[in-house]
């Protein structure tokens, strides 16, 4: 996986991570940290594995903790994070060890978490975040705004 810590040694991940973790101080619910990212790439790469979609584990990973690094940019310009996470990811991967597909890939999966294309590994990616989320046990639940039917309150696989 030196591929994944090509990014998240890189200084502009490093930093972007830091003003998640700086603005995301008094949130109660769905931390955007190493813990979510993690959880993401990890589900995404079983739902690729049981599709047999035959795409490479560290572009897996590296879209995991990739995909919510525009979030300190969101917070702080009102930027959806998406977005953001997308320059910040084109800069850090620009001169990486992952071929233009590859990149291209994780791109893709960055700019379409939030809003699946139809293709079918966006909608496993998107699938992986909400998963990734344990909605039945977290202390905020109340306080939630996400609708009913998109938590994952049921452990839904």
């Amino acid at each position: 996986m030196k591929r994944l810590l090509y990014i998240t040694d890189h200084p502009e991940y490093q930093n972007a991570y830091r003003q998640i973790q700086d603005a995301e101080k008094e949130r109660a619910f769905c931390l955007h940290d190493t813990g979510h990212f993690l959880a993401v790439s990890r589900i995404a790469y079983i739902l690729v594995l049981e599709e047999r979609l035959g795409v490479k584990k560290d572009v897996i990973y590296a879209a995991g903790f990739l995909h919510d690094i525009g979030r300190g940019k969101q917070y702080a310009e009102g930027i959806p994070h998406e977005e953001a996470g997308i320059r910040v990811a084109s800069d850090i991967l620009s001169e990486s060890p992952y071929t233009t597909e590859e990149r291209n890939t994780i791109l893709l999966l960055l700019g379409s978490h939030r809003r699946p294309d139809s293709d079918k590994l966006s909608c496993l990616f998107s699938r992986a975040d909400k998963l990734s989320r344990d909605c039945r046990n977290c202390k905020a639940r109340e306080e939630c705004y996400w609708p009913e039917e998109m938590k994952n309150n049921i452990y839904r696989y």
